[in-house]
C-alpha cells in the first residue's frame, strides 16, 4: 500500500509544484495555463486524480453528453470524463497496492493529453465560446509535443 510518503516522493521526483491540502491530499499546479490543477487524494487502497475541465453547457447537452461517451470511449488514455455537480470532470483512479512511479506520472500524463487534445472540441459546446478558441492554444501544443517526446523516447 502507498502511503502518504510515497505519494508525495513522486511528485518530488517528476518535479511537479504541488500544494499539500491536507494528510493524504494534494494539489498540483500546472505548468500550462490552459488546465486547471490536477488534485490528487490518496485514501487507500486507491489513489484518484480529479481535475475539472468546464461547466457543463446549458445548450445542446445530449449531443454534449454523446461526446463525452464517444470520447470516453475512443481517446482516453487514462481516466475517463465525468460529471460532477454542473461541471466536466476527468478522473482516474489506482490501485494504490502496486502503484508505482512509472504508473503515476501516465496517469497525469494521459489526463494532460486528454485535455489539450479534447478542451476546445468541448468548450465549442458552449453558449458562448471565449475569444481565441479557434485553435490550440500554446500551452496545448507544448502539452502534445511533450507527450508526443515522451513516447518517441519510450518506444525508441
Amino acid at each position: 500500500m502507498k502511503t502518504n510518503d510515497d505519494i508525495e516522493a513522486y511528485l518530488l521526483q517528476m518535479g511537479r509544484d504541488y500544494t499539500t491540502l491536507q494528510a493524504g491530499v494534494w494539489m498540483i499546479h500546472d505548468e500550462y495555463d490552459d488546465i486547471e490543477d490536477i488534485v490528487v487524494v490518496n485514501t487507500p487502497p486507491v489513489v484518484t486524480f480529479r481535475v475539472k475541465i468546464m461547466p457543463v453547457p446549458a445548450e445542446r447537452r445530449e449531443e454534449f453528453f454523446a461526446t463525452l461517451l464517444r470520447l470516453n470511449a475512443s481517446d482516453m488514455v487514462a481516466g475517463a470524463y465525468g460529471v460532477e455537480g454542473d461541471s466536466v470532470v476527468i478522473t482516474d483512479t489506482l490501485q494504490g497496492e502496486n502503484l508505482d512511479l512509472n504508473e503515476f506520472e501516465a496517469s497525469l500524463d494521459g489526463i494532460t493529453v486528454a485535455i489539450a487534445m479534447h478542451t476546445q472540441q468541448l468548450r465549442a459546446f458552449a453558449s458562448a465560446p471565449r475569444a481565441g478558441e479557434s485553435a490550440l492554444s500554446l500551452a496545448e501544443e507544448r502539452a502534445l509535443e511533450e507527450f508526443g517526446a515522451r513516447l518517441d523516447e519510450e518506444t525508441a
